[in-house]
């Protein structure tokens, strides 16, 4: 195994740590919880195993297994971003209303003299 594949093991099960300690202490729920523990452990077996990405990269179309799981990861990615982009912006706008809303609670009532 290169140095590389230890590391990225290593980080993995690291990973996998944090996503158990953060369900144990309720910062994330079952369905994250599931998500990041199957996605991690994809990770160890992917770095662990290079070879099992090449039915991956068939399937696709796509001459090996590592350019597979960069595309799919680029695209993943980007939709993130894409999302965490809605996100903010819906998060922007809910803000600007709620200080709309206390700034027109809080305004002087008589503002005529």
């Amino acid at each position: 195994m290169l140095l590389i594949q230890i590391l990225t093991v290593l980080f993995a099960l690291f990973a996998l740590t944090r996503v158990w300690s953060r369900f144990r202490k309720r910062v994330i729920g079952i369905s994250e919880f599931f998500f990041w523990t199957a996605f991690w452990a994809a990770v160890c077996v992917l770095v662990a195993m290079p070879a099992a990405t090449q039915w991956f990269a068939k399937i696709l179309g796509v001459g090996r297994g590592a350019d597979a799981v960069f595309y799919v990861t680029l695209v993943a990615l980007c939709y993130g971003v894409f999302r965490l982009q809605l996100k903010i912006r819906t998060q922007q706008h809910e803000m600007s209303e709620l200080v709309r809303k206390l700034a027109i609670a809080q305004a002087p009532k008589d503002q005529t003299k």
